[in-house]
């Protein structure tokens, strides 16, 4: 049974492939900011990256719109075929995951998704590929799976049957290039710093706890990638925490930890990308707000303000 709209909340995380021309950025956010009934969470460009997440949520159809209007603004201000970072990414709006927050289950999200995804590819013309709980394929529930490859490759595979978009155009958009859509549980985007600008250390660390990985450390629902960062001339392992509440980001943490010893370096901080609900971050409650900053080393790199990247504080809810 559906529950009522009026109690309904879903939050949306569109990724774009711009983290340095703030003209753009700014462009982007006005474009979203401008729905009524979306409340703009947060504004997170990288540098590095060439990459902003962007956060915000509310009522679905108020959402739906917003995002939009937001992947339709990257479109006319980010062109692909000039774009380069650290991050992989297959389009000017590389990626936009629906949540579902409160009062919604994720059956209707995922109808919620495919809409968006219809709309962007037929009024757009955008090649969208849906993932996670909206994959039309199974081999494309797995981002890592459409993006390989990246914009660079994506001509090439764009010919092959078996690669044809979900929804929009079949041709390749040298321009926009292609977005993947889709519905997922709260996802942590969680950086470790390492006291090295070795790019090959971060790698084979991630190789070790990634779930996909070879290594003796692998963790479930964890995706990871090493790389270096530019601005903060460190090398990181970045990764993508599926399931906190299967696997908690203090125990990456302690792994990731224990490993950057085994390489002779250290983990002396991490880096947020995004929100975080505040069970995550306590370790379930195990730690207060200000002991798991300092514990994670959250404010290495740059300020963490809990009223800003905690989840609940930012929607007034109560515990995800």
């Amino acid at each position: 049974m559906n529950q009522s709209i009026d109690n309904q909340l879903i939050e949306c995380i569109p990724n774009f492939s711009e983290g340095r021309d703030k003209q753009k950025i700014d462009a982007i956010a006005k474009a979203i900011s401008k729905i009524d009934g979306v409340k703009l969470l947060e504004i997170d460009p990288n540098e590095d990256a060439n990459r902003t997440v962007i956060t915000f949520a509310g009522k679905p159809s108020a959402v739906l719109t917003a995002a939009f209007e937001g992947i339709k603004k990257a479109k006319e201000v980010i062109d692909m075929r000039v774009q380069k970072g650290a991050h992989p990414r297959i389009g000017a709006t590389d990626v936009c995951p629906l949540v579902p927050l409160k009062g919604i289950s994720m059956a209707e999200t995922v109808k919620y998704a495919h809409g968006l995804a219809s709309r962007v590819g037929e009024e757009l013309g955008i090649p969208i590929y849906c993932y996670e709980y909206a994959a039309l394929k199974p081999t494309r529930k797995n981002l890592a799976f459409i993006r390989k490859g990246e914009y660079e490759g994506l001509e090439e595979k764009m010919k092959n049957s078996d690669f044809q978009p979900d929804f929009g155009s079949s041709q390749f958009d040298p321009s926009a290039g292609a977005t993947v859509i889709g519905a997922r549980d709260i996802l942590i985007a969680y950086n470790f710093n390492l006291n090295t600008q070795s790019i090959e250390i971060a790698k084979k660390i991630a190789e070790q706890i990634r779930t996909s990985g070879n290594g003796n450390h692998k963790l479930p629902n964890l995706k990871a990638i090493g790389w270096h960062m530019e601005h903060y001339q460190i090398a990181q392992v970045s990764t993508n925490l599926t399931n906190f509440k299967m696997t908690s980001l203090h125990l990456v943490f302690q792994t990731i930890s224990k490993l950057a010893t085994q390489y002779g370096v250290k983990v002396t901080g991490s880096e947020l990308v995004g929100l975080i609900p505040v069970n995550a971050l306590t370790n379930d409650g195990q730690m207060s707000i200000e002991e798991a900053i300092g514990y994670l080393g959250l404010d290495e790199l740059r300020p963490f303000e809990p009223e800003k990247k905690i989840i609940e504080k930012l929607l007034c809810i109560e515990a995800i």
